[in-house]
């Protein structure tokens, strides 16, 4: 590790991580016009956002950095593939890392691997249903779309908030926290689906201010100690593949969780392959 990346780690384990991103949830809904001027374009410049995708186009028109940050694209700007037996990408960035689960153990990056049952809160059932399976970790760059949708049709079974840090998950912390997924605060979201079980993790960072779903609404903040759950069983919520399922209000990864031998992904996907929401990335079984 260089000496920059040594002193950004560093910085990292220093910095009141909550406490900034309760002042950035505070700071991204401010709607001071003046702040939105100054903010607005010239984030559209620096990180190179295609506004003409958007459904509404004109910064002009947003009323907060949160609200244009979450904007909605065009339907047609994205097309979700058609194939029944087709695995969806969630959201538009760039896979972290793929393939298969080590038993008990997820490949994180060169020299570092975690553990499946640290990820999913401890969860002995979870871990086992996951064992050997799948994995894609796809990590949301500022540029990239912020809202997530699903990857196939699924039927909500639970929903598990794991308090946590917040460390950035930039592929220098990536390379250099040692099980950096498994201690971020993240929201795990587990359905049916026609591919098996299917864990969707919803990892926050540093100034992810906050982490929503469409059938809660904000999730985190506020953060708290203990791991909460919710079950929906008798609610019976399902969504179509391509579907809306959350948001992260401000950038973060995700990571996907299949059962053994359910899906393959596409053999010519690696890590840092940029893909893009509703492209397939995989197969079912």
């Amino acid at each position: 590790m260089n000496l920059r990346a040594r002193l950004f780690i560093a910085l990292q384990h220093l910095l009141p991580q909550h406490f900034l991103s309760r002042i950035m949830w505070k700071i991204t809904r401010c709607e001071y016009k003046w702040l939105l001027k100054l903010t607005l374009p010239l984030f559209i410049r620096i990180f190179k956002v295609n506004m003409e995708e958007a459904k509404n186009s004109d910064w002009k028109n947003y009323s907060s950095f949160n609200n244009f940050f979450t904007r909605e694209l065009k339907e047609e700007a994205r097309e979700i593939s058609a194939d029944d037996r087709a695995i969806t990408s969630p959201v538009d960035g760039a896979i972290s890392q793929l393939g298969k689960i080590n038993s008990d153990l997820i490949f994180q990056a060169k020299g570092h691997a975690y553990s499946l049952t640290q990820l999913l809160g401890d969860r002995e059932d979870l871990s086992k249903t996951f064992k050997n399976g799948q994995f894609n970790t796809i990590y949301l760059s500022p540029k990239d779309y912020h809202r997530i949708h699903m990857p196939v049709e699924g039927t909500l079974k639970e929903m598990i908030h794991v308090p946590g840090q917040l460390y950035s998950v930039n592929p220098t912390t990536v390379e250099n926290v040692p099980a950096l997924f498994a201690r971020n605060e993240r929201v795990i979201c587990l359905f049916d689906t026609p591919a098996g079980p299917m864990a969707m993790i919803l990892v926050g960072a540093i100034f992810v201010s906050s982490i929503e779903t469409v059938w809660h609404g904000e999730v985190t903040p506020p953060t708290r100690k203990d791991i909460r759950n919710w079950i929906y069983e008798e609610e019976k919520l399902s969504y179509v593949k391509g579907e809306e399922m959350g948001r992260f209000n401000m950038g973060s990864t995700v990571i996907l969780l299949y059962a053994k031998d359910k899906m393959n992904w596409k053999t010519e996907l690696k890590g840092e392959s940029e893909v893009r929401l509703g492209e397939s990335i995989g197969t079912i079984k």
